[in-house]
């Protein structure tokens, strides 16, 4: 009798520490949080504050990194072979449930690797001509995000206001960008029907930047820059060499401004993050899918002044144009 109750009392006694040490094993045992893959196409202030504005943007929606989401990042500091590699890495080692493109190389990097997983576009200008999408209102396949076309009928109107005397300008782009080609020929036509002529140098890599700014400032009154990444990575080098001769920079990012552009009427870059961010929480949450979601434009711009760069070159700001403009000093 006694026998039976001693091995009662210890199979019971086994059983508890069996239970116990799986529940004290359940209970270890991490779930895996969502990932969300942002490639970069190159570090440069513009895509930076794009960076930090996607990271607002999830925190916005309840997505914080090391919480309830796993944020991988890289940057492929303008290398083709690095964005593949990278993209790559995301995607099969990293297993990304959702992927962010900054800039256009990257997005189209990232699309060229997997045609399944969710990608946001963040900062690609004309999604379409990119081979991205279908069209901006049904994107139709794993890609949607925000474009950063800029208002560039509103920069050459600030062009004017700032420039009356000019006649002609200068549009500095990277050959390389296919994103550039396209707004070169938009602002083109809308010099144009500004009055004004207009001359293009085109750089085939960032090492011809100085002198091709050294010849466009004996021929041309103002320099005009679309979103291009090359140039946005050596905008100090462009500014540098076209104070010697006091020439004006119209860029289109604010960024570009504070680096030493005289004005712009530019997407702030922090809010473009912003949007990209809330977007990719969309798709992570279940609440939006990228083949019905629409390519976000933003309709309107920010008048930016460089105050101090101004005085610098010796240019008056319009009174009307000082009222209604963000002022760097």
């Amino acid at each position: 009798m006694r026998k039976n109750r001693l091995r009662i009392v210890i199979a019971i006694i086994v059983i508890f520490l069996i239970g116990s040490f799986f529940v004290e094993k359940k209970e270890g045992v991490k779930q895996k949080l969502p990932t969300l893959g942002v490639l970069q196409f190159v570090s440069h202030p513009a895509l930076d504050q794009i960076y930090k504005g996607i990271q607002a943007g999830l925190e916005e929606n309840g997505y914080i990194d090391g919480k309830n989401i796993t944020i991988a990042f890289q940057n492929g500091q303008a290398d083709q072979s690095k964005l593949t590699t990278m993209s790559q890495q995301l995607v099969q080692e990293k297993k990304a449930d959702v992927l962010i493109g900054i800039a256009t190389p990257a997005a189209q990097a990232l699309a060229n690797t997997t045609t399944t997983i969710p990608i946001v576009l963040g900062a690609i200008t004309d999604p379409v001509s990119a081979g991205l999408v279908k069209n901006d209102k049904e994107p139709g396949g794993n890609i949607t995000g925000v474009s950063d076309k800029s208002p560039v009928d509103a920069q050459f109107e600030l062009a004017n206001k700032l420039l009356p005397k000019s006649k002609t300008v200068g549009i500095l782009y990277a050959s390389s960008e296919e994103n550039s080609k396209y707004q070169v020929d938009e602002a083109k036509k809308v010099a144009q029907q500004k009055g004004l002529s207009v001359k293009t140098f085109a750089v085939p890599s960032s090492n011809e930047i100085a002198q091709t700014v050294q010849v466009m400032t004996s021929e041309v009154d103002f320099i005009y820059i679309p979103t291009d990444n090359t140039i946005a990575n050596a905008m100090q080098t462009v500014v540098n060499e076209a104070n010697k001769s006091k020439t004006p920079i119209i860029p289109s990012v604010d960024t570009m401004v504070q680096q030493g552009g005289i004005a712009t009427v530019g997407i702030n870059q922090y809010e473009l993050g912003v949007q990209t961010g809330k977007m990719a929480a969309d798709i992570l949450a279940g609440k939006s899918k990228p083949e019905t979601t629409p390519i976000y434009t933003f309709k309107t711009g920010d008048t930016i002044i460089n105050q101090k760069q101004a005085d610098k070159l010796g240019i008056t700001i319009p009174n009307d144009v000082l009222s209604e403009a963000k002022i760097i000093e």
